[in-house]
């Protein structure tokens, strides 16, 4: 791992349960309703997907930039809100594994059995999303920024539209006054899946990997609306930024990408 930061494990809340309740460590919601044969299908997607990132994560090779942004972070003894597109969900909780890292996670199908393989993986969630929850997730992960774990947003998710920012990041740093940081991963070999709402990343075995971490973005504790959309666009901005430089990196040359290097070494 890159990081170097000891890892750290997300901590249970005190038990306070109602039988409708006790999903997650991190957060008890009510689960919706699902007939059961979609029920019976989560354990299977779930140990499905997680073989895959298992067999796969140890091929993957990874260039990393710009991590010094968390490092500064971590040192002035403030936590990430990590912000990243869904379509690259697979080589970063391989990549970030067993850190702790509180993810936002919605309770739909689709999060039931995702939960299960971030967790598998070493992250913790807040149940929650744009649609259902999102407030109160919102509480959980301001929480555990206060005891000293970092938190992250697919930030398009669960649903999309695809590459438009959702609000919460922005939100949860005027709350708690740790920054945004967003980054995003390009790989050498890998197939999109174009049929799917975030054109799904999968990389290929023994793929070459880039990671690039933007500056972090503060948000003052009395942020007004306007200052709040502006911060809002410029998370936009820089994901949008990442993105293109991380989906181009392989197909530039040798000198464009020592340029960029130097930059996001700074």
């Amino acid at each position: 791992m890159t990081d170097p930061d000891a890892t750290r494990a997300a901590s249970a809340d005190p038990a306070q349960k109602t039988p409708t309740e006790s999903i997650s460590a991190h957060y008890d919601t009510s689960l919706p309703n699902l007939p059961w044969s979609r029920r019976i299908q989560i354990p299977f997607i779930a140990a499905a997907v997680y073989s895959v990132i298992r067999v796969l994560g140890p091929t993957l090779r990874f260039e990393v930039l710009g991590w010094q942004n968390a490092e500064r972070v971590h040192a002035s003894g403030k936590r990430c809100i990590w912000a990243f597109w869904h379509r690259v969900i697979i080589p970063i909780v391989w990549w970030h594994r067993h850190h702790g890292v509180v993810v936002m996670n919605t309770t739909a199908f689709d999060g039931q059995w995702t939960r299960k393989v971030i967790e598998w993986l070493g992250f913790g969630t807040a149940q929650g999303s744009s649609s259902r929850g999102g407030l109160r997730g919102l509480a959980v992960m301001a929480r555990r920024l206060e005891e000293g774990v970092d938190c992250a947003f697919t930030i398009d998710g669960p649903r999309g539209p695809r590459y438009v920012a959702k609000p919460g990041p922005v939100m949860l740093a005027r709350k708690t006054g740790c920054p945004v940081l967003v980054f995003h991963i390009g790989v050498s070999r890998g197939k999109t899946f174009e049929k799917t709402w975030d054109h799904f990343l999968l990389p290929a075995p023994f793929a070459r990997a880039v990671i690039l971490f933007a500056p972090p973005i503060y948000v003052p504790h009395d942020a007004s609306a306007a200052v709040l959309e502006s911060k809002h666009a410029e998370m936009q901005h820089e994901l949008e930024r990442v993105r293109d430089i991380a989906e181009s990196w392989f197909s530039l040359s040798a000198s464009d990408r020592q340029k960029l290097r130097a930059e996001f070494s700074i």
